[in-house]
């Protein structure tokens, strides 16, 4: 991801967005892949940043970029704990 956004959930149904429990600053954007819509659940300190992001990487197959439903402070949210492959 580019410095400043970070992914919390990749290729992803669109309605995890509508957990609570994820960070106040937690975006979904909608994109096309190879004719494919797709969402990303990401966060940024600012919304220019995922923009300028997606906007270099897909151009005119970026949909759309809406807010979250989260309500945790970002500052006290605690990102999932990645998997390890055992």
């Amino acid at each position: 991801m580019g410095k400043d956004v970070n992914q919390i959930h990749a290729d992803c149904d669109p309605t995890l967005a509508e957990d609570k429990s994820l960070p106040t600053n937690a975006f979904l954007v909608e994109y096309l892949q190879d004719g494919i819509t797709k969402f990303d659940i990401v966060t940024a300190l600012k919304t220019v940043d995922i923009f300028d992001f997606y906007w270099d990487n897909y151009r005119g197959d970026l949909k759309n970029i809406t807010q979250a439903k989260g309500n945790i402070k970002p500052n006290l949210w605690n990102a999932p704990k990645k998997k390890k492959d055992e």
